[in-house]
């Protein structure tokens, strides 16, 4: 492969090409990641500009219906819009449903628009793995809104707040006994609050359950000292309220930009990917160790049967195999 014809390729805004180089980065073939390294650090330049914004809600919310309104309405406001939905992967075949593009037929008939579903996997955070590489990917392409559909909320969804500029927590119209049911940590995340499904019948209930939001945020600290968590309502299904949302979005970066809050937390992310790539390729070399092969078996097996606490045997593991390198 002619990683420098598919960079090339990619910056022009070639979706073939972009879909490409996606597949490569996501690749557990060792030659593919040396080609998929060598593609990110070309690109890397030519990415970071975008807003980035992570999207989560309970099950049965609209975040898909949402998300394709909302792309819509940034796509007539002149931008490029990234979808990166995760779909939740099956725990006994590991197969996804990847059902995002039936779901926005509309957005994704659009060129504007690129739109990639991803299975979890075994990745915690309601993200894969690769997220963050194939948001520099479509940034370098040109989307200069890029947002990342998380499965749904839970503790470890906290993942797309860390790797976003801005996260939006949807809910559906409800009362404290709603409130009551969402993680607290992941209310505190939240840099907007949008009560979907604001319409018909559900009007007023969305617009008391949004008083009701107001009020319980003020017992909560926002991330940012100058912005306060707005609670806004809208219907995904016929579009009211989406062009306030889109506004509060575009205040809350100008403000990130003016305090210099954007450049500070994309440091920070950058600094936390570190962390966890290396983690991921130290477990990925020492399942690979040819020499630890054996050990680690008779470890696991020891753990399995609690002969052995995971604590020791990790420990044991990890010198093994720190060993094996200082003396190879």
């Amino acid at each position: 492969m002619d990683v420098e014809q598919l960079a090339r390729d990619l910056r022009g805004g070639d979706r073939r090409a972009l879909g490409r180089a996606i597949t490569l980065v996501e690749s557990t073939r060792p030659e593919d990641q040396a080609l998929g390294d060598e593609l990110l650090d070309r690109l890397a330049p030519n990415a970071g500009r975008s807003i980035r914004l992570g999207i989560s809600g309970v099950p049965g919310v609209g975040k898909s219906t949402f998300i394709e309104r909302f792309g819509m309405h940034v796509i007539e406001a002149g931008h490029r819009v990234a979808v990166l939905a995760v779909d939740p992967s099956s725990a006994l075949s590991g197969g996804s449903i990847l059902g995002d593009k039936t779901r926005m037929e509309e957005l994704s008939r659009r060129t504007e628009a690129f739109i990639r579903p991803s299975p979890a996997g075994r990745t915690l955070g309601g993200v894969t793995r690769h997220t963050q590489e194939t948001m520099l990917l479509v940034e370098a392409a040109g989307f200069d809104v890029v947002v990342v559909e998380t499965v749904g909320v839970g503790q470890s969804e906290t993942a797309v707040a860390e790797m976003t500029d801005m996260f939006l927590l949807l809910l559906l119209p409800g009362g404290g006994d709603e409130l009551q049911g969402i993680k607290r940590g992941i209310v505190e995340l939240a840099d907007l609050v949008v009560v979907n499904k604001a319409d018909g019948e559900l009007a007023a209930v969305a617009g008391r359950s949004a008083a009701d939001y107001r009020s319980a945020l003020r017992f909560l600290r926002s991330r940012n000292a100058r912005w306060e968590v707005p609670v806004q309502t809208c219907s995904a299904l016929s579009g009211e309220g989406i062009p306030e949302i889109w506004e509060t979005v575009s205040r809350y970066r100008a403000l990130q930009e003016a305090e210099g809050e954007l450049e500070r937390r994309r440091a920070n992310q950058a600094r936390s990917w570190l962390w966890s790539e290396t983690t991921e390729q130290l477990v990925s070399r020492l399942r690979e160790d040819q020499a630890l092969a054996r050990r680690l078996g008779e470890l696991e097996q020891a753990v399995a049967s609690g002969s052995t606490a995971p604590r020791v045997a990790a420990r044991e593991l990890v010198d093994a195999f720190w060993k094996e390198r200082q003396t190879s």
